[in-house]
């Protein structure tokens, strides 16, 4: 089983690629922002933490952790920010990390996808086989996010100022996959670099 990091700035269409993937490859694809809310459910492993850091202030109406207004905290203290990282990111780690070894020893797919913006930075380069970098020109992601997201420029410019460059993205990864184009264009890159076993 070989196991392939996903990473690429927002709106590059790393979705879109894993969506390809998922109906064509004997694989499975793990969202590293989706597992991150599910490890943040009553029960999960970063649920009583987040709590004991910030308070029953959190908790929802119904047990839950009010996540929107977990954000609105988090995003105006910085150092709450970093702490709220630091429970959360090796939580997600960790799952990943003892899933890739459950699936290993059960060999059932080929392909272990792990589909995040912070890979490279929360040093997912150790885990993965290859790392790959969806690519997409800053014009063509500019058109994609107001289109799918309805951002505005000043929005868009915000979130691009917060990413690491296309340069950093192409040193740390194996595979860049130009996104930019058709859709015929991009699977023809991913079916060159995807071997079935």
């Amino acid at each position: 089983m070989k196991v392939i990091g996903i990473t690429g700035g927002v709106g590059a269409g790393k979705s879109s690629v894993l969506g390809f993937i998922s109906s064509n490859y004997n694989c499975e694809i793990i969202y590293a922002d989706s597992l991150a809310a599910s490890l943040q459910k009553k029960g999960g492993s970063c649920y009583q933490p987040l709590i004991d850091l910030l308070g029953d202030r959190i908790i929802a109406s119904d047990g839950e952790i009010d996540r929107k207004l977990m954000a609105s905290i988090v995003f105006s203290d910085e150092s709450l920010l970093g702490k709220v990282n630091d429970i959360v990111h090796p939580k997600v780690k960790d799952y990943i990390v003892d899933r890739i070894a459950k699936l290993r020893e059960e060999n059932t797919v080929n392909y272990f996808f792990i589909e995040a913006a912070l890979l490279i930075e929360c040093g997912y380069r150790e885990i993965v086989d290859e790392m790959w970098y969806i690519y997409a020109s800053e014009d063509v992601r500019r058109e994609r996010l107001k289109k799918s997201r309805g951002y505005s420029d000043e929005k868009i410019d915000s979130i691009f100022k917060s990413q690491l460059s296309d340069d950093f993205f192409r040193q740390s990864s194996d595979v860049v996959i130009d996104n930019s184009m058709d859709e015929e264009s991009t699977n023809k890159q991913i079916r060159a670099n995807l071997h079935e076993f």
